[in-house]
């Protein structure tokens, strides 16, 4: 990147990172891409480089895993793999790196995508507690633990049933734990309360390829919020947070599996879907507004599209980060393509953004 040419500049992320925040004055990020799932950072203590003293702490993990770390106050919370099978959620003081607790839920492999792992579900995190799900054929567990890892309650959602493995997180909305299960068997949208686990509404959802995707509140202008969602079957919809019912849905969005999340990017929803034989693309759709009661498809992008990373949307640029490592910058409303450029690497996680920096 050339940093006279473009506004931003790429930031090497790794897990061994200092924190997305000053120690002292944490900043919470509370589920998976942080608040709202914009990927977007407010911290301003990030260098562009960093080596090995730079780090304030740095701790081997019992496992490996694909989800991402959250923090909320002074507590990171984070799953990894149990090597026997299984899955291991922890809670480290955020301060020193000590592992404060580590809760174990050991159950028997089974067959998932050569790329997965049986810890791809982000946590997600409020002020009393902390949530995590878990799957195997048999089940989908989503359970709440305080934040020194003493179980609240825990639920059993039904058999789970996908060809690649799970890899779903949940996420809170006012007094609501929401978790999108579309999966290959019976799917559907739930709300719980947070404090005891009980279901507050379950909507149906048809089945067509796992999704992947975790679910984000579009706030439109003099409308009502809205939580957004993306899958094969369904497109892209709105769901009322209140009581789960539809308040609009562009069912033709995809024609293959979502795994990136929906985001928004000056007032458009973008979404995106892919298969590991090629085909990728990233939809942008406007919501209905004024005499518009329907939502309108404005423009896709094949060239270099992603499959499995988020985008990150910035006032009026948005940033897709192929899998095949190509960075492009993007016009979000009009889809003009402003630059491309190669990153090199192949790339699973999803950027983040701060201080003006990928």
């Amino acid at each position: 990147m050339h940093p006279r040419r473009f506004p931003f500049t790429l930031l090497p992320f790794t897990l061994l990172a200092p924190l997305l925040t000053d120690v002292a004055f944490p900043q919470d990020w509370p589920r998976f891409r942080g608040p709202n799932g914009t990927g977007i950072s407010p911290a301003t203590t990030i260098p562009t480089t960093w080596n090995e003293g730079d780090y304030h702490w740095k701790i081997p993990l019992p496992g490996g895993g694909h989800s991402s770390p959250i923090l909320w106050a002074n507590r990171i919370f984070l799953t990894t793999t149990l090597g026997s099978g299984g899955i291991s959620l922890l809670g480290i003081d955020a301060e020193s790196g000590a592992l404060l607790w580590q809760k174990d839920h050991p159950f028997a492999p089974y067959r998932q995508h050569q790329f997965n792992s049986f810890a791809s579900s982000s946590p997600a995190a409020d002020a009393e507690r902390v949530y995590f799900c878990w799957a195997t054929p048999d089940r989908l567990n989503l359970v709440a633990l305080d934040h020194d890892g003493n179980e609240v309650w825990k639920r059993n959602l039904g058999p789970y049933r996908t060809q690649h493995g799970d890899g779903i997180s949940p996420m809170l909305y006012q007094d609501k734990l929401i978790l999108a299960n579309d999966q290959d068997g019976e799917s559907f949208l739930i709300a719980v309360d947070p404090r005891s686990g009980e279901t507050l509404w379950r909507t149906p959802r048809r089945s067509a390829g796992a999704a992947y995707s975790t679910p984000c509140v579009f706030h439109p202008e003099g409308g009502r919020p809205a939580l957004l969602f993306n899958s094969e079957a369904h497109g892209i919809s709105a769901i009322d947070p209140d009581d789960g019912s539809l308040i609009w849905e562009y069912t033709d969005a995809f024609d293959k599996r979502s795994v990136s999340s929906p985001v928004v990017a000056s007032g458009l929803i973008i979404g995106s879907c892919g298969s590991g034989g090629g085909g990728n693309y990233v939809v942008a759709i406007r919501p209905p507004a004024g005499n518009d009661l329907q939502p309108q498809l404005a423009y896709e992008i094949r060239r270099s599209a992603p499959y499995v990373p988020t985008p990150v949307a910035v006032g009026e640029l948005l940033f897709l980060w192929s899998d095949g490592g190509i960075l492009t910058c993007v016009h979000a409303p009009t889809g003009e393509i402003k630059w491309q450029e190669r990153v090199g690497g192949n790339f699973f996680g999803s950027p983040v953004l701060a201080e003006g920096r990928l």
